[in-house]
């Protein structure tokens, strides 16, 4: 018995490959198994080759895994484009219809099972996909059984018989599978799981149930790869708590949209990627001076332009944090696992309405859209805070005063907040300059107490967990640092680099900007070697820190933007290469 497997189904996209990935996992998912899983994807509706990458484990994973148990194909190139992942002694299962075939000097098995065959002779070759599952079920020995409820959940709306009719595909793809393995059958049968129940979920899913658990009753948006899932997901739930999605005819409306929501009192948020956040800029500027809350999902994708739409990248931080024009007060946050993303996205909300400035979100692909199992959520733990909105009917009357201070200079840096329409709080909202009563200056003295005032709020930012540590070592030879989707690859890696020898601690950095540099900062001290890991090619979270905690000699960046996500041995072999 094995404690881990590594499995992957590819094909043309349009053939069902990410629902074959769907039952196999979902139901592995039921019986307590962790899993971890990766789509590879073109950009395109039809054509092009997709796979699935799913690692199933005893233990909780949070990284696609160096290299692969069983490759289920259903046509050649996927073959010819995943063959070198896997493993002596892996197996590939492929569907004879194409004749496949494999180097002849591999040490891998291959089985030929008549996938289309199988499925036309039981009513239509649609149902290959599920005589694949069967055929995988029998290397896992797993009683086909385990299948029947996601079966049942996907096609139950069709009908019994649509439903049996898939069960037949995958019992008949087992016996077969059988057949041809002989004494092989479970000859890589998974150690039994602890069969607890856990979510299994995108961080876009996570995005999206936090944004609803947080408040948010509003989404205006404009569909784009990696971002839309949140979208579809609200889509469908808001409408049940009295809340809405309107498409909008761009990002620049969405961003507007949701600035006057937000106005109006209402929780509300967008998301896109890097060029739909290209176009909110401007509007996100309007959200700073205006001190109107602003929440915004930007699920980083390759670039620059239209770029590499359906691959991994991690280049928007510089963007994010510097994009607008002037200078106003902003946060970003960079959660690191689909849990995180969850809590992360109620607090933002949180966060918005406190400092009344925007807050962005940032993801990236491989968090977005790679599904994770996830420890139960505590919903329970969730608090709505709004900082100074007063929800009061009416307030005091104004003494001697025309207006409401609603842009009054504070201490803190915060201004006293109202929803339009309160009795004795009138006042201006306008994206030029402004009085504390919201009326346009260009006075000098003013302009310096607003700026300042604004920029204030960065000095008082309360954020939990800013930093995720691993901090196994006083004094490390190496600290090895990483945003979002990376963290999980760098706690493998940095097993393997603790089994040769080195003293090896890991921050994650959660709170972009304003950077966390009294938590950073002592980790950097405290390493001979720090190496910072991210999906971009200009190192972009390394000039941040040398910015913010210096010790630049220090800092060395191990970088990958081919549209790939890291490896567990590429961090392992790149950091080892400096010792």
């Amino acid at each position: 018995m094995i404690n881990q497997l590594s499995w992957k189904v590819g094909g043309q996209q349009g053939e069902g490959i990410e629902s074959t990935g769907e039952i196999f996992s979902i139901a592995l998912n039921r019986l307590g198994y962790y899993l971890y899983g990766y789509r590879h994807f073109s950009s395109r509706i039809k054509g092009g080759h997709t796979n699935n990458k799913i690692r199933v484990s005893t233990t909780q994973v949070r990284s696609i895994s160096d290299d692969l148990d069983i490759l289920v194909a259903f046509d050649q190139e996927t073959i010819d484009v995943n063959f070198y992942e896997l493993r002596d002694g892996g197996i590939v299962i492929a569907d004879a219809k194409f004749n496949p075939t494999i180097p002849d000097d591999s040490k891998v098995s291959l089985y030929a099972v008549p996938f289309t065959e199988i499925a036309t002779e039981l009513g239509t070759s649609l149902m290959k996909n599920m005589v694949a599952i069967g055929a995988s079920s029998a290397i896992l020995d797993l009683d086909i059984d385990v299948f029947k409820e996601v079966v049942h959940e996907i096609f139950g709306r069709k009908g019994q018989q649509i439903v049996d009719k898939n069960m037949e595909a995958i019992k008949t793809g087992a016996e077969f599978m059988k057949e041809q393995l002989g004494e092989k059958i479970g000859a890589m049968e998974l150690e039994k799981a602890d069969g607890k129940k856990r979510m299994f979920m995108i961080g876009n899913d996570a995005i999206a149930l936090g944004a609803l658990a947080g408040g948010a009753r509003f989404m205006p948006a404009y569909p784009i790869t990696p971002a839309s899932e949140i979208m579809e997901y609200l889509i469908k739930k808001l409408p049940e708590f009295g809340g809405t999605v309107i498409q909008t005819e761009d990002e620049i409306a969405a961003c507007t949209m949701a600035i006057g929501a937000n106005y109006a009192g209402v929780r509300t948020l967008t998301a896109s990627a890097g060029p739909g956040l290209s176009l909110m800029m401007e509007a996100i500027g309007l959200s700073g001076i205006t001190e109107v809350p602003l929440v915004i999902v930007d699920t980083q994708r390759g670039g620059p332009s239209t770029g590499l739409p359906t691959k991994q990248e991690q280049s928007d931080l510089m963007a994010m944090i510097y994009g607008t024009h002037g200078e106003i007060p902003k946060i970003v946050m960079a959660p690191s696992t689909v849990q995180e993303a969850f809590y992360d996205s109620v607090d933002a909300f949180n966060l918005a309405e406190e400092y009344q400035c925007p807050v962005i979100l940032l993801t990236d692909l491989q968090l977005s859209l790679g599904k994770q199992t996830v420890e139960p959520l505590e919903f329970d733990k969730i608090e709505i805070r709004r900082g100074k909105l007063n929800t009061d009917d009416q307030l005091p009357e104004l003494e001697n005063k025309e207006y409401f201070n609603r842009f009054e200079v504070t201490e803190d840096g915060v201004s006293p907040r109202v929803i339009p329409g309160t009795k004795n709080a009138i006042h201006h909202v306008t994206g030029v300059e402004h009085n504390e009563q919201g009326k346009p200056s260009e006075d000098a003295n003013n302009r310096k107490a607003q700026m300042d005032k604004r920029l204030r709020k960065l000095d008082n930012i309360k954020f939990n967990m800013p930093v995720y540590k691993n901090q196994k070592h006083e004094e490390a030879d190496l600290l090895i640092v990483g945003f979002n989707s990376t963290r999980g690859t760098i706690e493998e890696a940095m097993g393997r680099l603790e089994q040769d020898g080195l003293k090896v601690n890991h921050a994650q950095i959660r709170l972009i900007h304003p950077f966390p540099t009294n938590e950073v900062l002592p980790l950097v001290q405290s390493a001979k070697k720090v190496v910072v890991i991210e999906n971009n090619a200009t190192g972009q979270l390394a000039n941040i820190m040398k910015m913010n905690v210096g010790n630049a000699e220090k800092i060395t960046s191990v970088l990958k933007y081919d549209g790939n996500p890291f490896l567990p041995h590429e961090i392992h072999t790149k950091c080892k290469e400096l010792f």
